[in-house]
């Protein structure tokens, strides 16, 4: 277990420089390639030609693009200095870039903002996972019963409805409707009570899309399961339904189910746009709506950088699960 561990976290570290390197390219290399000069891209909508030369010469734009790599690389571990003229801005690390639009370092924007993504992704994450996979068991044990037409007629409609229809509807039905719900997010430092209250409108909706589709996954992958030789040597040998089931068929079924959960888990981190936009909640999807329409492109590269990290981070722990749950991945 412990060389596979060592294996998984080596080839973070070489992903994680990868995208580090396809991030600048991105940011900094395409616009040049296309006859865009980067500084203008910097500067936000109003602009004049002594800002954009001061951002050009703030960003090292001048210099060789292997100076430029260097000083993008060493920011986010070290720290960064921009200059321009007598001009002198500070970024302390982890330094994910600047604003110099609004005059601050983009990594306080990003950790201010992302617990509440967290919490929206982490949260509807449970409700899915728990309403998925039971409706995807229940469905495949039951083939062509009113259950399972009446589960997965639900779920192609959480599958097919766009994410802002149902919030909408949801907050025009338990929030402005009955009053069941609070509409308006409220921080968690300043009520437990009303932020749970704030969130949960949020986390159903966000649930009721993952789970419809998890819902029709896990069926699918369920009924090839139980199709298996070792299912049926394992009722032969005389086990109980329940142990052939929980302890046999549901680790199979449980693999693609780790494989889209980190996928889905990572990219909710970098910010669940149409759900925050919804709900008025403060997150990175907001962050990132309102970077686009200032045009603040160190906002969009910081998000960018967040998102791939949280999409790595989250496939290494499913990378981890897969070990726990079948010891043959470890020899991989």
């Amino acid at each position: 277990m412990l060389a596979y561990l060592i294996r998984r976290l080596m080839a973070v570290v070489v992903m994680l420089v990868v995208i580090m390197l396809v991030v600048f390219c991105i940011f900094f290399l395409v616009p040049k390639w296309a006859g865009i000069d980067p500084a203008t891209m910097y500067v936000g909508k109003t602009s004049d030609a002594a800002a954009v030369e001061a951002i050009r010469q703030k960003l090292q734009l001048g210099d060789p693009i292997f100076v430029q790599l260097w000083e993008f690389f060493k920011g986010i571990f070290v720290g960064r200095t921009y200059t321009a003229g007598g001009d002198v801005t500070h970024c302390v690390a982890p330094c994910f870039g600047y604003s110099f639009k609004s005059e601050q370092a983009i990594w306080p924007v990003l950790t201010d903002r992302l617990p509440v993504t967290l919490a929206l992704a982490i949260g509807a994450a449970v409700l899915w996972l728990i309403f998925g996979l039971a409706a995807g068991v229940l469905s495949a044990l039951k083939r062509g019963t009113l259950w399972d037409r009446g589960a997965m007629v639900v779920a192609l409609a959480g599958v097919s409805l766009p994410i802002y229809f149902t919030g909408l509807l949801s907050l025009a039905i338990f929030s402005y409707g009955l009053g069941w719900l609070d509409a308006q997010y409220v921080p968690l430092e300043e009520s437990f009570g009303g932020w749970l209250g704030g969130m949960l409108l949020p986390w159903i909706t966000l649930a009721f899309l993952y789970a419809a589709m998890y819902a029709r996954i896990t069926r699918a992958t369920m009924l090839e399961v139980m199709g298996e030789d070792y299912i049926r040597t394992a009722r032969a040998k005389g086990l109980t339904e329940q142990v052939v089931i929980g302890k046999h068929a549901m680790r199979s079924t449980l693999t693609p189910i780790l494989t889209l959960l980190g996928m889905d888990l990572g990219a909710l981190v970098g910010g669940a746009i149409l759900t925050e936009t919804t709900f008025s909640l403060p997150g990175l999807g907001q962050a990132v709506l309102k970077a686009i329409n200032d045009r603040d492109l160190p906002v969009i590269l910081g998000v960018t950088l967040i998102t791939s990290l949280a999409v790595i981070i989250a496939n290494l722990v499913v990378d981890l699960l897969y070990a726990a749950i079948d010891p043959r991945v470890r020899l991989a």
